[in-house]
């Protein structure tokens, strides 16, 4: 069932966003070679706490961190550890927060330090394509008009989004009804209504779309070992543009 989110539900969300967006916006400035994964999350669970939310990651579903740190080929569900970021490494960090019982999520893929040509490249094809998805995310329109829009922006670059994984309807649950993915045809799936909330989140591959999940349980990985960047932002649909709740 699809909810949509009264003025006060909205008021809650747009306070977890905002903190999940600080909450990257300051790990923007800790991703340097050397520092741990580990690190970050430590940064990251004391500052959303300190901004009066909840981490909401943190034994979600078993997951052991309040952050999720992917590197390199890895996509999403990355458990931050004693890893340390290398020169040349890029690294998908996706934060999630509740403030009074509302969630807010939100990824970034940054560089470490000075990182290839390709690397940068897949970066910024990924972080346009959900800025396309998202302005399919408008009253009248379907769910199906996001996908479509993202799938054909990242395969006109030559690059492939993942189908196993896709974005999400969020509220009091960091998941909800619908599913958001980011591959599809237009005019197909549930309309937008103003009040949804959705979070949505490509993730892209240089190479095959194929991914493989490690034997941590969490950690999702491309198939043929390939770059994955990935950028989320949580937006609510409103009677005009819609409105991004994790931008600061």
């Amino acid at each position: 069932m699809i909810v949509l989110k009264s003025a006060q539900e909205i008021t809650y969300m747009r306070q977890a966003g905002k903190v999940v967006a600080e909450t990257l916006y300051e790990l923007g400035k800790r991703v340097k070679p050397g520092v741990t994964t580990g690190e970050l999350n430590e940064f990251a669970d004391e500052f959303i706490r300190k901004c009066g939310c909840v981490p909401a990651f943190l034994n979600y579903q078993g997951f052991p961190a309040s952050i999720c740190t992917s590197i390199n080929n890895e996509v999403v569900h990355g458990i931050p550890g004693l890893r340390k970021l290398e020169n040349g490494d890029i690294i998908s960090i996706d934060v999630g927060a509740f403030y009074r019982g509302y969630c807010g999520d939100a990824a970034y893929t940054f560089p470490v330090g000075d990182i290839s040509p390709e690397a940068e490249r897949l970066i910024e094809v990924t972080k346009q394509s959900l800025y396309v998805g998202i302005e399919k995310a408008v009253s009248g329109n379907r769910i199906g008009d996001i996908g479509a829009a993202i799938q054909t922006f990242v395969e006109d670059n030559g690059y492939n989004v993942v189908r196993a994984f896709v974005g999400h309807g969020i509220g009091q649950k960091m998941h909800e009804d619908p599913q958001v993915p980011n591959f599809g045809t237009p005019g197909r799936g549930p309309r937008l209504e103003p009040g949804m909330t959705l979070a949505i989140e490509p993730m892209v591959n240089i190479g095959t779309y194929d991914v493989a999940i490690m034997p941590n349980k969490w950690t999702v990985v491309t198939k043929d070992g390939s770059l994955s960047a990935h950028f989320e932002h949580t937006v609510l649909v409103t009677g005009g543009k819609p409105e991004i709740l994790t931008r600061l």
